[in-house]
């Protein structure tokens, strides 16, 4: 008798029987030939939001990288050890990727720690903590709950960390350069969990907007 989780293995049932017996080519295929995702996604390991299930994404179209609040740390070529960062090299130097996506999402766990920095850390390494410093700096910047509500705050923080990941995502000479070059484009994005709205930040201002998808008209019969 096993002790995997009852649920992941009705879950790999269900998957057997449904999505892989419709794509089951596709996979095959995609274990010859190997993975050509068009898209990094740079997201978070929140359960609620899942990039290929937002994106509606099929096997090898996302590379994803998930960790916790969605961050990019700057560029530190210093001899430790960076899981976030390798696999950004990778998806941009091997899987030569043509878009890199990071994407937010609402009721974020991390941002709300980096708003609110808890007294005791969780464990003696205190991993979360030494993680969410990156986003201190731009934490102490937003306005305290006497000007804005807690959760206009972690709103703002949270579409606020987005542009401070694509500033770091530039520190990358990798990808700078192919930006420069119009061979990559580097977008945000945020997920709101309770609507499933989708919101994407305009690159030349920054602001974060619905976006108009045209949908194709039907043909008469």
């Amino acid at each position: 008798m096993t002790d995997f989780p009852r649920s992941l293995l009705t879950g790999y049932d269900s998957f057997m029987s449904g999505r892989y017996s419709g794509e089951s080519q596709r996979y095959r295929t995609l274990a010859e030939t190997g993975q050509k995702p068009h898209t990094l996604v740079v997201a978070c390991c929140d359960s609620r939001a899942a990039p290929e299930t937002i994106f509606d994404a099929g096997p090898g179209e996302l590379f994803v990288i998930r960790n916790v609040a969605n961050l990019v740390p700057p560029y530190e070529p210093d001899g430790q050890y960076h899981a976030t960062s390798a696999a950004l090299e990778y998806a941009v130097q091997v899987l030569k990727v043509r878009d890199i996506v990071v994407m937010g999402h609402g009721r974020c766990g991390g941002i709300q720690a980096a708003l609110d920095p808890m007294d005791e850390p969780l464990s003696p390494g205190d991993f979360i903590g030494k993680w969410m410093g990156l986003l201190r700096p731009t934490a102490e910047q937003i306005p305290s709950t006497d000007v804005m509500t807690q959760s206009e705050r972690q709103t703002a923080l949270e579409r606020v960390s987005i542009r401070n990941s694509i500033a770091n995502l530039r520190t990358f000479p990798c990808v700078r350069i192919l930006e420069e070059k119009g061979r990559m484009r580097v977008h945000g994005a945020w997920f709101d969990i309770s609507t499933g709205e989708l919101w994407i930040m305009d690159s030349k201002t920054g602001d974060f907007i619905r976006p108009t998808v045209e949908l194709p008209v039907p043909t008469s019969a």
